[in-house]
């Protein structure tokens, strides 16, 4: 009996934990054994190995092989384990040197004519390879671009087990086409611009506002008056994603299948359609869990339009993501966690036809329905948005830009100052792990910073009733944000006005 063994990569949740795969040839009747936990796609994997050795003409073991995946309590899925299956086999019928597959992870999915093909999650796998110390990896060639994400990774793409041999045998494996493209591409004509958004000053500063605090936001207003077209503008003004960041989204996106190899330092854009389910929005899996549309949006913005007409147990799911950051998904054999840090923006009609309270009297929807209509945003989910904002009718400003007032900034402008309020974020949390002020805990809030002034200005919503504990926080919250666009050391007491006007969604001279 003769064995060998290389390494995998299995993936819990964006964790990756190393595998050993060994192989054993032994006498007996001819069969191919597979342990270790296999799903179904994996449990494949002696199938296609068969087949691919024989299209490429390697001779499959005669007898019994047997094939371990380690640890066996771990619950294993994916095709991504071929290419390793398929070493470990070789190297244990002596094709190719058992030495070769020493500090070495193999990753790539085998075609029946012995292509390797890319597999979903390649980007963490790398990663947790690299952090268990194991720097050497082959990966399907489509993917090298991919792979080379990984800091640290020596990087080995090849086209067919042909070539995969070759490299194991220590011969040279042609390489083409793997240099990444770091320089930024250049602006599309047309792109979305802050300054298409006409005749709603406010509404444009408020977007200020939360890109420049990471606060979630709800736009609400009659059609068309532009509530989708301000928010598709956000990420315009949002600042570039770090290496870091980068990174960690470019790794959700593999592990979700909708990666593209590239790195991107702009923040990502999820906008899921109003009937997408909890699943979809969430992650989930019938087997092990795939990330969703709030981890999609991680580091970037979540857009929930016509946020009215989902169910409401959908919205009332993003609770937990929308204070903890992350989302935990369970299920009978695997459990994954996924980052989830977005900044969610809403937007919704005031009712089913969507003229509710508009000037002229268009509304014929009874009040039961409106009021029905309007409780499918809960009391919970709204408590955590931080900014609330009403937008009117655009009226003569579209047909006459001299009434268009002011607002129609560029975003490359807008930007210059949400990046300045950002550095100065980062430089009052350094040390601390948070970013931006939408993420500061409300008791690190009231103990570590100096109080705003203007606090007295809460009492009143407070006692009210219209104000609750967590409204105090992100209203303070708010108001950091505010005086960092002012250049203000800590939030004065016209900060604070401003920021309760934008989390009622009223003028200031209304907002107490």
């Amino acid at each position: 009996m003769s064995t060998a063994r290389t390494r995998c990569v299995a993936l819990m949740g964006l964790e990756g934990r190393l595998i050993e795969v060994e192989a054993s040839v032994a006498g007996g009747l001819p069969r191919t054994v597979l342990v270790g936990l296999p799903d179904a796609s994996l449990y494949e994997a002696r199938d296609r190995c068969r087949a691919a050795a024989s299209s490429q003409e390697l001779a499959w073991p005669q007898g019994l092989v047997t094939i371990n995946l380690s640890p066996a309590s771990l619950p294993k899925a994916g095709s991504h384990y071929d290419a390793a299956i398929m070493a470990a086999v070789l190297a244990a019928a002596g094709v190719v040197p058992e030495q070769a597959l020493e500090r070495v992870v193999l990753l790539g999915e085998l075609s029946l004519d012995g292509r390797l093909r890319a597999v979903r999650g390649l980007l963490p796998a790398v990663l947790g390879a690299v952090q268990a110390g194991y720097r050497r990896v082959v990966v399907p060639r489509d993917q090298v671009r991919e792979a080379r994400l990984a800091p640290g990774a020596d990087v080995t793409g090849v086209g067919c087990l042909r070539e995969m041999v070759a490299f194991l045998r220590g011969q040279e494996v042609p390489q083409g086409g793997l240099e990444i493209v770091s320089e930024a591409p250049e602006p599309m004509v047309g792109a979305p611009d802050l300054a298409d958004v006409i005749g709603q000053s406010e509404a444009c500063w408020a977007a200020e506002v939360a890109a420049a605090g990471g606060h979630h936001l709800f736009l609400g207003g009659p059609p068309g008056v532009g509530k989708s077209m301000l928010a598709s503008r956000i990420p315009t003004i949002l600042p570039e994603l770090s290496v870091d960041e980068a990174l960690e989204v470019a790794a959700v996106r593999s592990l979700a299948g909708v990666g593209d190899g590239e790195w991107s330092v702009r923040p990502p854009w999820s906008n899921p359609h109003h009937s997408a389910s909890m699943a979809s929005l969430l992650g989930g899996g019938s087997r092990v869990p795939r990330p969703g549309a709030i981890s999609l949006a991680h580091r970037g913005v979540l857009f929930l339009d016509e946020a009215s007409e989902f169910q409401q147990k959908v919205l009332d799911s993003l609770r937990e993501p929308l204070e903890t950051g992350e989302i935990f998904l369970t299920r009978s054999v695997h459990q994954a966690t996924y980052p989830a840090r977005f900044q969610l923006v809403l937007a919704s009609n005031p009712c089913p036809c969507g003229y509710h309270g508009v000037a002229g009297g268009r509304c014929a929807c009874p009040p039961q329905k409106v009021r029905r209509y309007q409780d499918r945003l809960s009391g919970p989910i709204m408590d955590r948005i931080d900014i609330q904002q009403q937008m009117l009718p655009v009226g003569r400003a579209l047909i006459n830009p001299a009434h268009a007032g002011g607002g129609r900034e560029r975003s490359a402008d807008v930007a210059q100052r949400v990046c300045a309020a950002r550095e100065r974020q980062l430089r009052r949390l350094a040390g601390t792990g948070w970013r931006t002020n939408g993420e500061v805990p409300g008791a690190f809030l009231r103990t570590e910073w100096p109080t705003p002034g203007g606090m007295g200005l809460l009492d009143g919503p407070l006692r009210r009733g219209t104000l609750s504990a967590r409204g105090v926080d992100k209203t303070v919250r708010v108001a950091w944000t505010v005086a960092d666009l002012s250049g203000h050391d800590k939030p004065t007491e016209q900060d604070m006005w401003v920021a309760l006007g934008l989390r009622q969604g009223l003028p200031q001279r209304e907002a107490v």
